[in-house]
């Protein structure tokens, strides 16, 4: 029986173990990719997707303050938190294709499964460092923002846009080459690479939500940059500040006229 690509995405969302979604993911990419699932969406995304007993998620207050620069275990830090949030970000790209999936071109699934295929890589090789530096993903606790974002704007496909790629992720343009940077400084080139082949994919993941939030806005016969701001005030809690990585965001199509009329100086 043919799977529709509402019930694939479902199934990402619905795999607990990190191992097991990472491979869900990627195979619902490829089955995809092959015209395997049929483009209907008939299966409701979970509000909450399935996580592993570990690690503990944390209100973001509640973490563990940042161990001194430098360190390795400093690193290790870092790295973990990365791969948190490349976790996360697999089932938020899955969840997007099957929650609004139905009120886009079938090119929207053919970008969004692409990003979730990534971030289902990026946390491997991030998983991987972490293990060759003698951890691994869950042995410290993470904090669950990026998916509170998403729950959010579960009823309005261009809320999620609007914050998960172009703020969120955006704001990862703008802090990913110091953190290679120092990494190269303290001599980890293998995650510095690491770091900078996920900076290279994350332009093109903030490019997809600028380009179907101005394809929806379009449809709809909004203003995309005054309602991008409305969205933005409505939704999002924390502030939006620079420094700001200018070129990165321009390549993404997220030009200064979107986020300077709500930066804080």
């Amino acid at each position: 029986m043919v799977l529709t690509l509402g019930e694939a995405c479902k199934s990402v969302l619905e795999s607990a173990d990190p191992q097991a979604k990472l491979m869900r993911a990627r195979s619902v990419a490829r089955d995809w990719r092959l015209g395997r699932l049929e483009h209907r969406f008939d299966a409701e995304m979970p509000d909450y997707p399935a996580r592993p007993d570990q690690p503990e998620l944390l209100a973001p207050r509640f973490m563990p303050k940042r161990r001194r620069a430098g360190s390795e275990r400093a690193r290790v830090a870092m790295l973990h938190a990365l791969a948190h949030i490349e976790f996360v970000a697999i089932d938020l790209a899955f969840d997007l294709v099957g929650r609004f999936g139905g009120q886009f071109p079938r090119d929207f699934a053919d970008d969004w499964l692409r990003v979730g295929a990534d971030e289902a890589m990026h946390f491997a090789v991030l998983d991987r460092r972490l293990k060759q530096l003698g951890s691994h993903y869950g042995a410290m606790p993470a904090h669950d923002g990026l998916w509170e974002a998403a729950y959010a704007t579960r009823d309005d496909a261009l809320a999620r846009l609007a914050i998960v790629p172009m703020v969120l992720e955006a704001r990862g343009l703008d802090v990913t080459p110091a953190t290679v940077e120092r990494f190269e400084a303290q001599g980890d080139s293998a995650s510095a690479r690491i770091l900078q082949r996920i900076y290279n994919d994350e332009i093109r993941h903030v490019s997809a939500g600028t380009k179907w939030f101005e394809s929806g806005c379009r449809s709809a016969e909004l203003l995309p940059k005054s309602y991008w701001k409305m969205l933005v005030n409505r939704h999002f809690r924390g502030a939006i500040k620079p420094p700001f990585n200018d070129s990165a965001r321009s390549k993404a199509g997220l030009t200064r006229d979107y986020y300077m009329q709500v930066a804080l100086s």
